[in-house]
């Protein structure tokens, strides 16, 4: 049975019923993966012609390679070979080192892991505080900062955020399982980029931007940080350092309510991209904060003209958090 992979336009024969992912893999097809249980998105790939067997949520279009198996011949197109990532993943111990508030509901939390820690800027990991409460997380910093930064908005009612916020303190252990997402920064885009975070979603934008300057990029960058209200905005420093360190990142911060024009931007981070930018062809966009933003957001670069396979975007559910 044959498989054609673009945009590598190569043929590789698979036994029928075979697993997608390690059928690439045995043709050493450039894949990247990582949980290898369907709830990282890393493998993420689409079916241009032909039907895949995949579990009965699986997207019309779109499949998880290590979920999916071969009934027929098809045509599949893998993201971007020459931006493989492969962060096999994991679970760690790691010790709380420091939990600091940022806002009236948001702290950073640092963790300090029992071993060296590989990710790739923009990711995340599923967050074990004790037995029974874990909730997934977007790393704010570099793999190679030794320790983990993340931003964590205490959720009403939320059980996870709720025991960060007063239970958990310095010194105590937790465990980390990943990394997951494949929301992560694409090194070998030398074109335009647009970041868009919403709340704590700032986090994962920040690690993608601390990761261009790591690189060595020196890509036009938009960033939109949106908030709810003025008491919302938070990581202003880091942002302008960024700024000094990236002469190319042009910075919008965005408050959606309470803001006083002569000192805020007011409105949503939607409407300041509709006002602000043209056509955005060839253009890569990362956009990472609640669902809702996260979707709107997606419907107007699109309407801009990012490709669907440039978006970059791994929304965050609260509810029960």
């Amino acid at each position: 049975m044959e498989v054609l992979v673009q945009p590598l336009n190569r043929v590789i024969h698979v036994e029928p019923g075979a697993n997608l992912l390690q059928a690439l893999q045995a043709a050493q097809v450039p894949m990247s993966y990582s949980c290898m249980a369907g709830r990282c998105g890393t493998c993420r790939c689409r079916v241009i012609d032909g039907d895949l067997q995949r579990p009965p949520d699986g997207a019309p279009t779109y499949v998880l390679a290590c979920q999916t198996y071969v009934t027929e011949p098809c045509t599949i197109q893998i993201p971007e070979p020459d931006e493989i990532v492969v962060h096999p993943a994991r679970i760690i111990k790691a010790t709380v080192v420091s939990i600091e508030d940022m806002t009236h509901d948001i702290r950073r939390l640092v963790l300090k892991p029992a071993k060296p820690f590989a990710y790739s800027p923009g990711q995340y990991v599923q967050l074990q505080v004790t037995p029974d409460l874990a909730r997934p997380y977007s790393m704010a910093g570099l793999a190679g900062d030794g320790a983990l930064e993340f931003h964590i908005r205490r959720v009403p009612d939320g059980r996870v955020t709720g025991y960060i916020a007063s239970t958990l303190k310095v010194g105590d252990a937790v465990k980390l399982s990943g990394p997951l997402g494949s929301a992560y920064l694409r090194r070998q885009h030398a074109g335009p980029m647009l970041c868009v975070a919403g709340g704590t979603g700032l986090a994962p934008v920040l690690s993608v931007l601390r990761g261009t300057l790591a690189a060595g990029m020196r890509n036009p960058v938009h960033l939109y940080f949106g908030v709810r209200s003025p008491r919302d905005v938070y990581g202003l420093p880091w942002l302008q350092q960024l700024q000094r360190d990236h002469r190319a990142l042009t910075l919008h911060v965005v408050v959606a309510s309470g803001g006083e024009p002569a000192l805020h931007r007011c409105g949503l981070v939607t409407q300041a991209i509709e006002a602000d930018l043209g056509d955005l062809a060839g253009w890569r966009a990362y956009l990472c904060g609640s669902p809702p933003m996260v979707e709107a957001a997606m419907l107007v670069v699109r309407h801009k003209g990012i490709a669907a396979d440039h978006i970059y975007a791994d929304a965050f559910y609260t509810q029960g958090a």
